[in-house]
């Protein structure tokens, strides 16, 4: 993984706060259920704070709670609409009560609704944060709003790191909102490895300028999380949101372009994965993943090259993960609390034989077993795409060559549908390689449109994306 090197001061939680107290013209109010008023107090107990705080309240009885802002369809309370409902009903206050007296102030709101981990340990603890602030007096507000799992074991430690975490993130809105990348390393600032953040969102007309879509790999490349996902609009978007208790398939891949076969290995993965009986078609969903291995190019990951990506599986109407789960089980561990019903995972024979042999090859003092149970076992199906060889030989699941010291497992795992055959599919595609296509955008050579799907390459030419503006810029000179 990459190690975030920034050369900025690390601060204190009391110097943070310190410092917005004393700064005149921030000002705003707190709003906090659950978890007590962690993030208050830390402005209370740094001093000065009668110059940052208007007003802080926890409407802790949900009967108080709906009284204020309303109630929820979905009868949940820590939830992104709560959220939201908070911010809206707090900061209309602001400007309805404040916005004469103090012509020269930056409002901001800050507001959680947390559930932490409870005497049983039956609730991990997690939670929805956000501000919504200004960065000019009499300006539009930006929302900033995240959503948090708690790793310590203890209600009062989790309490605690949520309170570092609120500082954290006022700090970070008025300190670092010229500098993405230090504003997601600081979010973290006294709290990392007790704090895992999920999702980021950070919009308003400070921030038109910023690709949130960079917000998400930034928090899995510099260990906020292991996954991030957002959605075809390039919103990003918490898996609670849409993943509890529904079949999932995961389509993994470079996407370095997207090509006819990708699509073909969505739809015919997707098609043969609905077909499971105990898969209910209705309440099935795909999501697209590119894991920070496969975004490494020459040893490093280009942010234009994420984009590029990542816009046109957007223009596909793809959900994306970005994910450091190289291992498969990472991503499994992650998708656990969302009660994933049934998960299928597709990915190509060629990818499947590299990591049959990495696993033999790396295991062969008697821990194999154990290697493969962590990547196959009984929450996971993959699903094989088949590929053509050096010879125009289709290759599948069934014929991919296996070591002899594994043979035996590995039809195991054939014969107990642990690893499934993708039958339906177009041949015509398996000639098709993302690699080469790749090469000939950026030469413009070949008719390389002819493999892509008409709304990729369109993309990529009217945004230049993969090279292919490089290459008329250097013919215009």
């Amino acid at each position: 993984m990459d190690i975030l090197c920034i050369n900025r001061q690390i601060l204190q939680t009391e110097q943070k706060a310190l410092e917005i107290n004393l700064n005149d013209n921030i000002y705003g109010t707190f709003s906090e259920i659950g978890a007590g008023q962690e993030v208050a107090r830390n402005f209370f107990q740094a001093g000065a704070a009668a110059g940052t705080i208007a007003k802080t309240m926890s409407a802790y009885d949900k009967t108080y709670s709906d009284a204020i802002y309303g109630m929820e369809e979905s009868k949940r309370y820590v939830c992104e609409s709560r959220l939201y409902k908070m911010l809206d009903h707090e900061y209309g206050l602001m400007e309805e009560r404040l916005q004469e007296e103090r012509p020269e102030t930056k409002f901001f709101v800050f507001a959680d609704t947390v559930s932490a981990i409870n005497y049983q340990k039956t609730i991990k603890g997690q939670g929805w944060l956000g501000v919504r602030f200004q960065l000019s007096p009499d300006s539009e507000p930006n929302d900033l709003v995240i959503h948090t799992n708690m790793k310590d074991n203890d209600n009062r430690l989790q309490q605690e790191a949520i309170g570092v975490l609120g500082v954290n993130m006022i700090y970070a809105c008025y300190f670092y909102n010229k500098d993405p990348k230090s504003f997601i390393d600081s979010l973290l600032d006294g709290i990392r490895g007790r704090i895992e953040i999920d999702m980021i969102s950070l919009t308003g007309p400070d921030f038109e300028y910023l690709d949130n879509r960079l917000l998400s790999l930034y928090l899995v490349q510099y260990g906020l999380t292991e996954v991030a996902i957002f959605n075809a609009k390039g919103n990003n978007i918490h898996g609670s949101e849409f993943l509890y208790k529904k079949n999932l398939m995961v389509v993994r891949g470079h996407f370095r372009p997207p090509t006819l076969v990708t699509m073909d290995v969505i739809k015919s993965g997707f098609a043969q994965f609905v077909k499971e009986d105990t898969v209910d078609e209705d309440r099935a969903r795909i999501v697209t993943e590119i894991t920070l291995d496969n975004l490494n190019v020459d040893g490093k990951i280009d942010e234009d090259d994420f984009i590029s990506r990542v816009k046109l599986l957007s223009v596909l109407d793809q959900i994306v993960v970005v994910s450091n789960c190289s291992n498969h089980q990472g991503l499994i561990n992650y998708l656990s609390d969302f009660k994933i019903k049934n998960l299928g995972l597709v990915i190509g024979v060629n990818e499947l034989e590299e990591i049959v042999r990495t696993k033999y090859e790396n295991n062969l003092d008697g821990r194999l077993l154990v290697a493969f149970g962590e990547l196959f076992n009984r929450n996971i199906n993959v699903y094989v795409y088949p590929a053509v060889d050096a010879n125009k030989e289709i290759v599948t699941a069934s014929t991919m060559p296996v070591p002899d010291g594994i043979k035996f497992l590995y039809k195991h795992l054939i014969d107990s549908k642990q690893i499934i055959e993708i039958t339906e599919y177009n041949k015509e595609n398996l000639t098709i390689f993302p690699y080469y296509i790749y090469d000939l955008i950026a030469k413009d050579e070949n008719n390389w449109e002819k493999a892509l799907p008409p709304e990729v390459a369109k993309l990529i030419k009217e945004e230049g994306l993969l090279g292919y503006k490089k290459k008329i810029s250097h013919q215009a000179e």
